[in-house]
């Protein structure tokens, strides 16, 4: 998931970073509004278990591997804004400290790990849990949420790299390969995004999706 520097060419990279300036111009003012400083502890303690998370790595045929991503729990646990920050968080370090993920690519990977995937998983979190306000429902849409995210991120990576004149395929063949992994990948993130979800729910008062306005009270969630 993580693109390396080299393998889009110069529009790419431009238009990715155009995208990932206005999403953040986009959230500046409920960042500004929200109350940050409150919610620092749980955006640390859930931006490094993701750090943890996606060092995980299984190889692949050709080259390549998959990886964790856990952008879907974020959006879940702290709204799709704070989600994206705590993403961008691990994603920016990954990429300046680490060197997973390139300079140049840093907005592709941001957009697909830290807006997709949070967006993704927050809000079909969202559908499901509209339709029933039950701990179950809230489980099921954090595997489904988890799942779906990781597997949008992996074609919106597939586009990237399949249109960029840089790499050495097209999108015939790099998004078949990146959605088919990402989609089977995907369950694991689903059980991991659910599993997880359904722990935390054990814990109204550490479970508060301020963000999002929802809170689980005596097993429902409000």
């Amino acid at each position: 998931m993580h693109i390396p520097d080299g393998f889009l060419d110069p529009i790419t990279v431009v238009i990715t970073y155009i995208i990932l300036i206005f999403y953040i111009l986009f959230n500046v003012r409920y960042m500004k509004n929200s109350k940050i400083t409150e919610e620092a502890p749980l955006i640390t303690i859930i931006a490094a278990s993701i750090f943890v998370a996606q060092m995980i790595n299984w190889p692949l045929p050709g080259g390549t591997s998959l990886h964790l991503v856990g952008g879907a729990i974020a959006g879940i646990i702290l709204g799709p804004q704070l989600g994206f920050l705590t993403m961008f968080i691990v994603v920016a370090i990954q990429a300046l400290v680490f060197h997973d993920g390139g300079i140049t690519t840093l907005a592709a990977n941001t957009i697909n790990m830290a807006i997709i995937d949070v967006l993704a998983g927050y809000y079909i979190y969202k559908l499901i849990t509209s339709l029933s306000n039950s701990k179950r429902a809230g489980v099921v849409g954090a595997f489904i949420g988890g799942w779906m995210g990781i597997t949008l991120a992996g074609l919106a990576c597939g586009l990237e790299i399949g249109y960029s004149f840089y790499f050495g395929f097209n999108i015939s063949i790099t998004v078949p390969i990146m959605v088919t992994w990402h989609f089977l990948l995907g369950i694991i993130e689903g059980i991991i995004t659910a599993l997880t979800f359904d722990y935390l729910s054990r814990r109204p008062d550490f479970l508060y999706l301020s963000r999002s306005g929802v809170k689980l009270i005596d097993g429902k969630i409000e």
